[in-house]
């Protein structure tokens, strides 16, 4: 039984070790909040991932001089756990004065501490600055809703019934929105995303997304949990041929967290947008 986000170093004063500590990771099963959204492992309708991309990753070489890169950490939509953001922060920093013999060893680490904290394998990239520097900034595929007009006043809870579509009329499209926003169940600090929907079924109608997205903004809950109600609440309303939601959050503490969900197999693009 793994502990409540309540009981994890998040929004605690907390000793920043810098030598290799495992321990540090403290993983929160994903089980109590599925209950929430009536699922369990079992029926997951979607498939999908989530990507941690860490920007404050530094370790030392055998000669003691230090390096740095960029992580990323692939963890399984279907993981057992995720882990609490603060802790891998800290796990993430008792690297910073660790020796390794070279970028295999530290990523065979990192696979094997993560994997068995989320409870499934982790895809672990350790990749140098001049590598996703020259990947450059991407955008988001489709077309973005956040110009239309649109009346909301109530942003405690997200609201479904605000979604519309025309169930006689079968399109394929992909709309993206910058302006969600929630807030840390645990800190309340807030978390800013961009969402992207791609989908093949009844249409959408944009302005009724749109106003459904912002809906979230006073809403308390974590990155992976706001992706999968919106997957499901569009999922409820659609019917679709096919459905991928995913956001891309805005980083803090070094830390982005970017949650896939789709019905399908998908290759998702990881690479960094202007406000990551």
């Amino acid at each position: 039984m793994h502990s409540a986000a309540e009981d994890s170093p998040l929004g605690k004063s907390s000793e920043y070790i810098a030598t290799y500590t495992p321990s540090l990771l403290f993983p929160i099963a994903r089980a109590a909040k599925w209950a929430e959204l009536g699922l369990t492992a079992e029926t997951l309708p979607y498939r999908g991932v989530d990507f941690w991309n860490c920007f404050e990753l530094s370790w030392l070489l055998p000669s003691g001089k230090p390096v740095v890169a960029i992580g990323e950490f692939a963890i399984p939509a279907d993981s057992p756990n995720i882990i609490e953001s603060k802790s891998f922060k800290l796990y993430l920093n008792s690297l910073n004065q660790t020796a390794f013999a070279d970028v295999a060893e530290l990523q065979e680490v990192l696979r094997r501490d993560l994997s068995a904290a989320t409870g499934k394998p982790v895809g672990v990239r350790v990749r140098s600055l001049a590598e996703v520097t020259a990947e450059g900034v991407a955008t988001l595929p489709g077309q973005c809703i956040d110009d239309l007009d649109v009346v909301i006043g109530n942003y405690a809870r997200p609201q479904p019934e605000l979604l519309r579509c025309e169930p006689q009329r079968l399109v394929e499209e992909s709309l993206h929105s910058h302006l969600l926003k929630s807030n840390c169940p645990v800190t309340g600090q807030p978390d800013w995303g961009s969402v992207v929907v791609r989908y093949r079924g009844a249409a959408l109608d944009h302005a009724s997304l749109l106003a459904y997205l912002v809906s979230f903004r006073q809403h308390a809950d974590f990155h992976e949990q706001c992706v999968e109600r919106i997957f499901l609440d569009l999922q409820h309303l659609l019917q679709p041929e096919y459905l991928t939601v995913y956001a891309r959050y805005v980083r803090r503490g070094g830390l982005d967290i970017n949650p896939y969900r789709s019905t399908a197999p998908i290759a998702p693009d990881n690479r960094r947008l202007v406000r990551q």
